[in-house]
Formats: C-alpha cells, sequence, structure tokens
C-alpha cells in the first residue's frame, strides 16, 4: 500500500506547513507590479482596464495566484505591449501555492477522475466550501495563520472547486452530517451563504449532495471521513485522513471495502430530493 499525507477538510494543518509561493510565480508578479506602478496605475486602476479585480491583481503580484492567459494578454495590452510579461509568463511554474505539497497527488487524480466520492462527518467537504466558509474555517486554525497563508489557502480552493464546473461529466457525489450543516461557522450570514452555495451545486446535473440525519440509527461511516475516486481507465483509489495525517490507499481489497461503505452511506443517508428539502428548511431557519 502507498501512503501520502494530503490536505484536511478545513484546511487549518495546510497552512501551518504551507510551501512558500513558486520563484516563478513571484518573479512575474514583481515584474507585473514595476510596469504597473511605472505606468502611474493603482491595483483599483489597473483592474479595471484589464477586467480583473484589485484582488486578483494583488494576488498575481505577489505571487499567490497563477495568472490565466486573458490576464497576460490584457496586462500586455495595458502596460504598453512591450513583450515583456508575454516572455516571462512562458517561464512560469505552476507551483500551486495555497495547496500543500502533501496535497497535491490527490489534487492532480482528482482532475482526472470519471467520478469521485466524499463523506464528511466534520465540515463541509472543500468542494462544497464557499468562500466566506473556508475563510472561517481557516480563521479557527490551531496555531493561528498569518493573513498571506489564509489568503493562499482561500484563492487555491476556490480555484480547486472549478473543477466541478469545468467536468460536467464526472460525477460528483457527497453525503455529509446534518450536525455540519446546522453548525453557524463564521456567523448566520457565512452560514446563509454556505448553504446557498451547497444548493446550487446540488442544481447541477452531475452533483450528488446527501444530508446523513443525525437520527439515524445505522451508520456505516464510523471510522471516519473517507474520499474516493474512479479513473477513466476504471482503477479504484481511496483516502482516509485523521488530525494532521492522511493517505491514498491503493490497495485493492481496502479501497474495495472503503467504496462498500460509502455505498451503504448513500443507502442510509437521504436521498439527494430530500437532502434538498433539508438544507432548504435549515437555510430558511437562519
Amino acid at each position: 500500500m502507498t501512503t501520502i499525507t494530503v490536505e484536511g477538510a478545513a484546511g487549518g494543518d495546510d497552512a501551518e506547513r504551507e510551501p512558500d509561493p513558486s520563484d516563478s510565480l513571484r518573479t512575474f508578479g514583481a515584474v507585473v507590479q514595476a510596469l504597473r506602478e511605472h505606468a502611474g496605475l493603482s491595483r483599483v486602476a489597473f483592474g479595471e482596464r484589464v477586467g480583473f479585480s484589485k484582488h486578483t491583481v494583488e494576488s498575481v503580484e505577489l505571487g499567490r495566484r497563477m495568472p490565466d492567459d486573458a490576464f497576460v494578454e490584457r496586462a500586455e495590452e495595458v502596460l504598453g505591449n512591450t513583450g515583456a510579461l508575454r516572455k516571462a509568463a512562458r517561464h512560469l511554474t505552476r507551483g500551486e501555492p495555497g495547496l500543500a505539497v502533501w496535497f497535491r497527488r490527490w489534487a492532480r487524480l482528482e482532475r482526472l477522475a470519471a467520478c469521485l466520492g466524499t463523506y464528511e462527518c466534520r465540515l463541509i467537504p472543500g468542494l462544497l466550501q464557499s468562500e466566506g466558509y473556508a475563510r472561517a474555517a481557516f480563521d479557527n486554525s490551531i496555531p493561528p495563520l498569518a493573513d498571506v497563508q489564509t489568503e493562499a489557502q482561500a484563492v487555491a480552493r476556490m480555484e480547486r472547486q472549478k473543477l466541478i464546473r469545468e467536468r460536467p461529466n464526472t460525477a460528483f457525489s457527497f453525503v455529509v452530517e446534518e450536525h455540519i450543516v446546522r453548525r453557524r461557522l463564521g456567523g448566520d450570514e457565512v452560514a446563509r451563504g454556505q448553504l446557498d452555495h451547497m444548493l446550487s451545486f446540488a442544481e447541477l446535473r452531475n452533483v450528488s449532495v446527501q444530508i446523513m440525519p443525525t437520527d439515524s440509527v445505522c451508520h456505516a461511516g464510523l471510522d471516519g471521513p473517507l474520499a474516493l475516486l474512479e479513473m477513466p481507465d476504471g482503477k479504484r483509489l481511496a483516502y482516509s485522513e485523521g488530525q494532521k495525517n492522511g493517505r491514498l490507499i491503493t490497495d485493492a481489497k481496502q479501497v474495495t471495502v472503503l467504496h462498500q461503505r460509502y455505498a451503504t452511506l448513500r443507502a442510509q443517508a437521504l436521498n439527494p430530493v430530500d437532502s434538498v428539502g433539508l438544507l432548504k428548511r435549515i437555510r430558511g431557519a437562519l
């Protein structure tokens, strides 16, 4: 069996050991900042001209976010069309700032999988978290995170989450404990935003959200959270974690057991329609 430590659902432990952003991202960001300041533009003014928020401009300049092609092209045009940014962009290395080193292998597998399943009993799964909820989770990290760590993690989580909409032919299944969605992490406003966020994902044809009711008398997930995926070639993998540790499970017998547990969990949980109904009732009570 091969093991690898990966990201926890909350992300708090990630930041404690978060690697620095790659040199190429920092260098590219410094070039953007220098050219912007030479042009006499604030981040707000520059962002308006290139069609990106001040927040995004800042993240790129500080080496926390990989600029996409649209950013590079628009920035090049606004800053004089010297060709410097296009040339610098060719040397960018995707260091995936905001994702812990030990999580990157699982994150890459997620992007390739034909289907994914997640059971959570601690907090909303990362792939379903709203930005406000994610930031609230990071704010509760022990030891406390620096602002730059929180920002990098929040950006990475939202970027990772895009794969649900970008891969409409990939099936995503989630089983979440009822007590998690009732917890008002971050306050009522954040909780309402999180429920709205989950409900919007539940409307997608490739997403199934099921709630495990607190009054269930049978439960196949008592050993804790788990994540499963199946690759296009049929290979199945699993991931299990606890505090400050996690492992990618490749042994076929162990993976089979975890798939059996997850299938039983789905049968024990509320069906997707009833789960959405419960989420709406919880949302209405906030």
